[in-house]
This record gives C-alpha cells, structure tokens and sequence, in this order.
C-alpha cells in the first residue's frame, strides 16, 4: 500500500467524524422553525457554509456544498487513481448543476451558483456553454457521460442519472451494489411511475445493471420478480409504485451500513474511502431532511424517521 494510500485513508476517517450524526440532526428537525435551525446548523460541520440568514433551499444548498467540499478535499489526499475513484461518486452534484440550468431553459445564468466539482468535474465547464438541451446532448454524448438519447430536460437529467449508476458500478467496485439499488428505482420511476419508456441508451445501461428481462418487463411486480438481489432486497420495501419513496429511504439506510462496515476496516486503501463518502453522504441527505422538518414547524417525517 502507498503512503499515498496510507495517508487518504486516514484523512477519510478524519473527515468522516465531520458528521453531525442521528442525534445531531434529530435536535435540527425538531426545532420551532428554520431560523432556529439554523444558529444550530453554525456550530456544527456545515456551519462554514450555511449562511447565516437564509431559506430553506440556499440551506440546503449549503449543506450539500460541504459535502462536496470534503470530497474534493479527500481527492487531493488520494493518488491520482484514488481521486479518480471518487469522480463516479460525485457525479451527482453536475448532475444538480445541470438540472439548475435547465431550469432557466438554458439560456443566461441559472437560477443558483453552480456547484463548483474542481477534479471532480467530468464535462461541467463544457455543459455550462452548451445552452440548451440539443447543446447538451452534444456535449454528453462526447463524454463520460454518453449520450442520454434525446435532448428534452427530462431525457438529459434521466440519462445523466443512469449513466451515474453505469459509470459507478464500473469504476467503484465497492459501491456497486449501490449503483444498481439507484438504477432500479430510477427505473421504477420512469417506467411505473411516469409512463415514460427509457430511451435506448439508458435502456442499455439499466440493462447492464438490472439485466434485460427486467427492464423489459410490462408490470411492477414482474419487475421487481426479475432484478438481481441487491435491487430486488431494496423494492421489497416498495410493494406499489407509490411505495417507492420507502426503497429511496432503505437505499439511503443501506449506504449508511455499508459505509459504517467500510470504516470499521482497519486496512488502507480504497474500501475505507469509499465508506467515508457514503457516511458523508449519508448525514448530510440527513440534515438536509432535518431543515425541511424545522421549516414545517419540527414536525418529523415518516422518511426522517426512517434512517434515524
């Protein structure tokens, strides 16, 4: 192992005591309203970049920018193929990007600063100038990306969402799992949910992950009889449609586990930094859900409950 190695795995065990953990967050959601919240969120590991005066989304914005901000900080500890690894994990910050200016019909500036992914961008400087959709697509299809087969804002984002689950079981072994628990509930949604049918390319890719006979099932139940185990464990909490929000949530409390038993390994390398990405990302999914309960009065959802 490399002192490289040696060194980033002891800086993602640092930075995964950042957290502000179940309890933390629970003392967020259940304060009288979000400014109260907020004096609490200052003094915690997000306190750098919450603001001291905001709403609930720049709140939350603030909180998934320190998440990215630890992660781009972990790529500079890591060797050059160790950052790599962390590309696929972050992909969903360009994706948000994206979908921001989308928002603004890809014409002017969108609608909020964009994340900034530094190493860990994969083509965002580039989809910043393409415009609109058509733009877009040009522009993902000559990169990691591929192309999402078609160029309306909902093809662009869907296809940028499975193509993160392709390119994560591809380059993160260890979160494979993951990204297959992500493309089955991507295309539950599209599929069952929606209406929509996939284009080809994130056919292609959903069968990769999901096999073929599941995606080319016509019901939700065979769907969900067809997925490999990973998928089919996670949809068991969904036995409608409707219920998918409860996959969503047990996916989030699998990656919790998963990346809990990944630090508990006392060997360097890969396994460790990957389980401190999820536990990151893990707890601040959770304190953004604790904002949005302090903002409803400290009312407590179901789904927060859930992964406490």
């Amino acid at each position: 192992m490399s002192t490289a190695w040696v060194a980033g795995t002891i800086r993602a065990r640092e930075l995964a005591l950042r957290r502000v953990g179940a309890a933390g967050a629970r003392e967020l959601a259940v304060r009288a309203d979000l400014d109260e919240a907020l004096r609490e969120l200052v003094v915690t590991p997000y306190g750098k970049y919450a603001p001291p005066v905001a709403g609930l989304s720049e709140a939350q914005r603030a909180v998934s920018a320190t998440l990215l901000w630890h992660l781009r900080v972990l790529a500079g500890w890591l060797p050059r193929g160790g950052a790599r690894l962390l590309v696929p994990l972050a992909c969903g910050f360009e994706v948000a990007n994206v979908a921001a200016l989308l928002a603004g019909n890809g014409h002017g500036p969108a609608p909020v600063e964009p994340y900034r992914l530094g190493a860990l961008e994969t083509a965002w400087r580039r989809l910043e100038g393409a415009g609109s959709g058509p733009g877009m697509r040009a522009v993902l299809t000559a990169s990691a990306w591929g192309d999402p087969g078609g160029d309306s804002a909902g093809a662009v984002l869907t296809g940028m969402r499975m193509a993160a689950a392709r390119r994560t079981a591809l380059a993160v072994p260890q979160a494979r799992d993951w990204a297959v628990g992500r493309a089955a509930l991507l295309t539950a949604r599209e599929l069952f949910v929606h209406g929509r049918p996939l284009t080809e390319p994130v056919r292609r890719d959903a069968a990769r992950l999901l096999g073929a006979r599941a995606t080319g099932a016509a019901s939700y139940p065979r769907f969900r009889e067809l997925l490999p185990a990973p998928a089919r464990r996670l949809l068991a909490e969904a036995g409608e449609p409707g219920a998918l929000w409860r996959a969503e949530v047990g996916w989030w409390r699998t990656l919790r586990d998963d990346g809990a038993a990944m630090l508990r390994d006392n060997r360097f390398g890969p396994r460790a930094v990957v389980g401190a990405v999820a536990v990151l990302s893990v707890d601040a999914w959770r304190v953004r859900a604790a904002l949005e309960s302090a903002a409803r009065g400290g009312r407590v959802g179901e789904a927060f409950d859930a992964l406490a």
